[in-house]
This record gives structure tokens, sequence and C-alpha cells, in this order.
């Protein structure tokens, strides 16, 4: 049994991901910022946590992951205000890359989307620049530390069921709708597969079964 940690435990995908951890023999930790989403967190069979990563240093971060295999981070602001975005999606998410390091949890997977990129061309005047800024400072951070981490990143994220079939590297012609369920499917299957450390994965829903689509 691994013991897995989820950042950002009530979002979608971590609810999706939590539940098929749990199914597979996993002990997860979800934490959460809002104790009213709890009950939500435990019905996945996870043990809700409460740890607002936002306002947490890196020691307190750091004591949470103790005794943990591996962290996903999953979390995010959930745009709208800039300030608050840059705190969760860049600072928090670096300050988990470090306390995870302190921790001795060395297998970290980083939720972040298709595209992510210094040169990600959004204009500095469009409401996803901040979060797109963000992210790329996050996931260049993360590929700078000595963590056994991967980045994962879906498509534009939608509620249809999973398919457990993606494309890897898809063309922007094609459309790049990803199911929540599956890209969730992805990091528990990255959290199985310590080859995938040092990949970034990008993906949409596809024709590939994901194991398939994983291969290197």
């Amino acid at each position: 049994m691994t013991r897995i940690a989820i950042i950002g435990g009530h979002g979608k995908v971590a609810l999706h991901l939590s539940a098929l951890l749990t199914a597979e023999g996993h002990a997860v930790t979800s934490f959460i910022r809002n104790p009213d989403h709890a009950a939500d967190v435990a019905e996945t069979g996870a043990t809700p946590s409460v740890l607002d990563v936002e306002n947490s240093t890196t020691a307190a971060i750091a004591g949470a992951l103790q005794g943990h295999d591996a962290v996903v981070w999953s979390a995010g602001a959930g745009g709208g205000n800039p300030d608050r975005t840059y705190a969760v999606d860049r600072e928090a998410a670096i300050r988990s890359m470090d306390a995870a390091a302190q921790a001795a949890v060395s297998r970290y997977v980083m939720v972040s989307y298709l595209g992510a990129r210094k040169d990600h061309g959004v204009p500095s005047d469009h409401g996803f620049f901040a979060y797109a800024e963000a992210k790329a400072a996050a996931d260049e951070y993360l590929r700078g530390t000595g963590l056994a981490w991967t980045i994962l990143g879906p498509g534009a994220l939608t509620d249809k069921p999973g398919t457990g079939r993606i494309d890897v590297n898809p063309s922007r012609e094609g459309g790049t709708e990803t199911s929540r369920s599956n890209a969730a499917s992805v990091a528990a299957a990255v959290l199985d597969l310590p080859e995938t450390a040092g990949r970034t994965i990008e993906f949409c829903d596809g024709t590939l079964p994901i194991a398939a689509a994983l291969e290197p």
C-alpha cells in the first residue's frame, strides 16, 4: 500500500483521483481548505485533512506531507483574482515542492494544463494571463528540483464520462477536450509508473488506452 497526498482534494479531478487510488488499495490523504468539504472527500475513501496551502508555511506543509510516498498537486485558485492566482498556483505550489523535499517525499505529480510554458502566448490583458504565468513558473521550478516529478498537461477539461483512452501530444486543430475522469486516470497511472518521472505529458481524450499512450 502506498500513501498518497493530494493537495486540492475537493477539486473535480482530485475527487475522481482519490476514488481511483483508494479502490486500488492506496491510502490517500486529501488536503482541503474548507472543512465543509470533508464529507465529499471521505465519500471517495480518502482521509480529508484541512490545510490552507495558500497561507501555510513550507514547514507546515512539510509536516503534513510527512510519511507519504507521493504527492499530487491538483489545487488551484479558480481564476478571477490575479493576486490569489499567483499566491496559490505559483507561490503555494512552489512551497509544496520545497515541502515535499523537506519531508523526503520524492515523487511529485503536478496537474498543469495543455500548453503551459513560459511562452504561452496569452495576452497580458486576458483573464487567463495570471494563471498561465503562475503555472509556467511553478512547472519550471518543479523541473529544477531534485524531485521525481511528472507534469501532466490535460486539455480543456469537461465532465464527460471517462473513456480510459487518450492521445499524447495532441494537435490543437483536432480539439483538446479532456474529461476530468480521464485526467484523474492518467494521474493514477503515472503514480504506478516510476519511469514517467522527468516527463511532461500533454494529452487529451483520444484513441489509445492510457497505459499504451504513456509508453515512452
